[in-house]
């Protein structure tokens, strides 16, 4: 049996878990007729906040609107429950595998823990907001849409990965 220190630095194989994921992705697509993604659940969290803060605002937009009903809440979403999977089986591999601990902000030497938190804060708001510019983050756009082999998606896919090399030039410093 291998110590907690030694299962630490271990992981499943990328090629092992691109498998899976490919049959995962298969199975939903099967299942549901659509592939996987997040930005559902994060939509369904900001219409029920909104609907909750303000719900005469959310009954009046035509965006809010449409995804309230009393028939249909928006959290009753299979990708709320898909999401709240991703979270609580990454903390459960992590717990197994022993690579929990105290909270923590990975940093280069080079930068500050602060410096790290404002552009990984700056970093996910423009993820976010382009992933509404999209209709879909990464994993539904590019990944589901290769999946189900439309234009689209390989688009998506080779401008997610051109762009991430490209802006990763520019902002290397800030992890090397």
């Amino acid at each position: 049996m291998k110590n907690l220190e030694e299962r630490s630095k271990q992981y499943l194989n990328p090629y092992f878990g691109g498998v899976l994921l490919g049959l995962l992705l298969l199975l939903t697509v099967y299942i549901t007729g659509r592939g996987l993604g997040a930005t559902g659940a994060i939509k369904s969290s900001i219409v029920t906040a909104v609907d909750r803060v303000a719900p005469t605002y959310a009954e009046n937009q035509a965006y809010y609107s449409k995804f309230l009903s009393d028939d249909h809440h928006p959290m009753s979403n299979w990708l709320v429950f898909e999401t709240i999977g991703i979270f609580v089986g990454a903390f459960l591999s992590g717990l197994i595998a022993g690579r929990v601990k105290k909270f923590r902000i990975e940093h280069s030497p080079k930068i500050t823990p602060k410096t790290r938190l404002i552009f990984a804060t700056l970093g996910g708001m423009l993820f976010g907001i382009g992933s509404q510019f999209g209709r879909g983050c990464t994993s539904g756009a590019a990944l589901s849409g290769t999946a189900t082999m439309a234009t689209a998606g390989f688009l998506a896919m080779m401008l997610i990965f051109g762009s991430g090399y490209l802006f990763a030039y520019f902002f290397r410093k800030l992890w090397i």
